[in-house]
């Protein structure tokens, strides 16, 4: 295919290109500056909204949002339980009841989440999955670790945020992360000791 004619002085202004389709010719306009931060924004902003809402440990997703709701909604199912003991049976059975459960998932990834990991693999604080501990030999140590905190602060006391009924069930689902997989596990620090004994019927 030959090379076009060169352009005369009258055609260098003519707006239209030298493309031609069917008949058609297109106008050589350029795209407007407008257009390429409109799209550099959005690249930008679905970079920071993938990483907030997807990999952010502050509880700012859906599911986050929702089970939150529902911790609030099911705080009032404890005016009707009464005192929950902090030995090992009874916190051990804490852990069939799933209301008590997402009460306790909720708490747990809003505030233990950014030391321990969402799914409790540990990052700045302790794997919580493993089958090794510190500062816990038993089942109900989970709740005195929980209520005083350990390691000389850096295990915050939460006796103060949390109920006695919120620091159990927090204790039960903790209790209940033993021997699950996180996505991401890091290496075990203190102790293995032996696996939680059978909760007694009730």
């Amino acid at each position: 295919m030959s090379n076009p004619p060169p352009r005369t002085a009258s055609q260098a202004t003519d707006p239209l290109t030298d493309h031609e389709y069917d008949g058609i010719r297109e106008f050589d306009n350029p795209t407007p500056g407008w257009w390429y931060w409109m799209f550099g924004t959005s690249v930008v902003f679905s970079a920071l909204y993938l990483v907030f809402f997807h990999f952010s440990v502050a509880g700012w997703t859906v599911e986050d949002s929702w089970s939150n709701d529902q911790r609030a909604e099911f705080v009032r199912v404890f005016g009707s339980v009464g005192q929950l003991k902090a030995d090992d049976q009874s916190i051990l059975q804490q852990i069939d009841n799933p209301q008590f459960m997402t009460i306790a998932k909720a708490a747990f990834i809003g505030n233990c989440s950014a030391c321990h990991g969402k799914d409790g693999g540990g990052l700045v604080g302790v794997n919580l999955c493993d089958e090794s501990f510190k500062n816990i030999k038993h089942v109900s140590d989970i709740f005195k670790v929980i209520t005083d905190g350990a390691n000389a602060g850096a295990m915050p006391a939460w006796k103060r945020t949390f109920s006695d009924n919120e620091r159990v069930i927090l204790a039960a689902y903790v209790a209940s992360l033993r021997g699950t997989t996180p996505a991401v596990a890091k290496a075990a620090e203190g102790e293995p000791i032996p696996a939680w004994p059978k909760p007694a019927a009730k």
